[in-house]
């Protein structure tokens, strides 16, 4: 009886283990070689009102279904404990499928429109972006 426990158990541990490193894999193997980040941080004023942060974020979300090459959108307000973020709450994330076609993206007349509306809002008080090439 106490080997046919050892062996269940082990063999749920390998289960669990295969089944938390392929759920783990699933976002990051389906990305090519040379897939980018690109990070984009926001200060917002304090001024600025809630239906204009929404503006903007469904104005950058929208961008990745009018520029070719952007494989995904995701954002979210900073909640960190660490008191670190020297003002920046939101931040927003894009992949690109590479280097390419972030650098398509940079000068795309649609992006060029995000920061028209960006500046006719005038709620910003801070930027930053960092973009990466993914290294699982």
């Amino acid at each position: 009886m106490r080997n046919v426990l050892l062996y269940l158990t082990a063999s749920l541990l390998v289960l669990s283990a295969f089944t938390c490193k392929a759920a783990g894999e699933s976002a990051d193997t389906s990305l090519n070689d040379g897939a980018v980040r690109h990070i984009v941080v926001f200060k917002y004023k304090p001024d600025s009102r809630p239906e204009q942060i929404k503006q903007v974020t469904d104005a950058f979300r929208a961008l990745k279904d009018d520029i070719p090459g952007i494989l995904s959108f995701e954002y979210g307000v900073n909640n960190s404990p660490e008191n670190l973020d020297q003002g920046f709450t939101h931040i927003y994330q894009m992949t690109f499928e590479n280097a390419q076609a972030r650098d398509t993206y940079l000068p795309h007349p649609q992006h060029g429109k995000f920061g028209e509306l960006l500046g006719e809002l005038g709620i910003l008080d801070g930027v930053f972006v960092v973009d990466y090439e993914i290294k699982p």
